[in-house]
């Protein structure tokens, strides 16, 4: 079967049923609590957008949230075609409404491991806040790889381990003292983030995450951002076969 006429199906995404309900039920909240939860959550966003290629035509965001990425995206291509995947229906509701131009854009309301996906279709891959809830990222980075045309970008900014155990429990531990500041999470919010990362997210290092993309065929990788649990990687997709 040629490379061009299959299908290709995204990795396996770890979400029970309470996961996607989860952000749903705090929508009206959710662009405070990202900003109360995630330090230098919009110096993040910043960093993705500085990384963005000069031209994408066909973009597919996964994880669309409630619309922020989405929203500078189209502000960057007012001319290309934006798909964006969530697997809450209010989310992506709400996350279209958001774009300037909503004919531009295209909404799938499916799990990674449900969505499939024509190869050689997008310019550009972007992801933010939602790879750690992937269990099988070798799967997923694969299938990513597929969908992008040569030389097309993958931009992924997300929750990461540090590389030793040390760092990684002061990542964690310094993430933890954030939510304690006056202003920020409640106790209540604070215990809720914690039963959910237990439940739901699956960090691997940063280290782990580009070797992971070179096996499935990115090249020209590089970490062009980190704070704490934070971090961001790119890389363009290979010529080959």
């Amino acid at each position: 079967m040629g490379a061009r006429s299959f299908v290709v199906t995204l990795g396996r995404i770890a979400m029970e049923a309470t996961a996607p309900d989860y952000f749903s039920a705090r929508l009206a909240e959710y662009d405070s609590l990202v900003r109360r939860a995630v330090p230098d959550y919009d110096a993040m966003i910043d960093r993705m957008i500085a990384y963005l290629p000069e031209r994408a035509d066909r973009i597919l965001e996964l994880g669309a949230g409630t619309g922020n990425l989405s929203v500078a995206l189209a502000r960057r291509y007012p001319e290309s075609r934006l798909t964006l995947v969530d697997a809450s229906e209010e989310m992506l509701a709400f996350s279209a409404l958001r774009v300037a131009d909503p004919d531009g854009v295209h909404t799938i309301c499916k799990s990674f491991e449900e969505l499939e996906l024509v190869p050689e279709s997008f310019d550009l891959v972007t992801s933010c806040l939602s790879v750690h809830h992937v269990v099988d990222k070798a799967a997923l980075f694969r299938s990513i790889r597929a969908t992008l045309v040569p030389d097309g970008t993958f931009l992924l900014a997300d929750q990461m381990r540090g590389q030793a155990d040390r760092h990684h429990a002061l990542n964690w531990n310094t993430m933890v003292e954030f939510w304690r500041r006056a202003g920020h999470l409640s106790p209540a919010e604070q215990a809720s983030l914690a039963q959910h990362a237990a439940e739901h997210d699956h960090y691997v290092s940063i280290g782990e995450h580009v070797a992971l993309l070179a096996a499935a065929g990115f090249e020209d990788l590089d970490v062009v951002w980190r704070s704490w649990m934070w971090g961001i990687v790119t890389g363009t997709a290979g010529t080959g076969s």
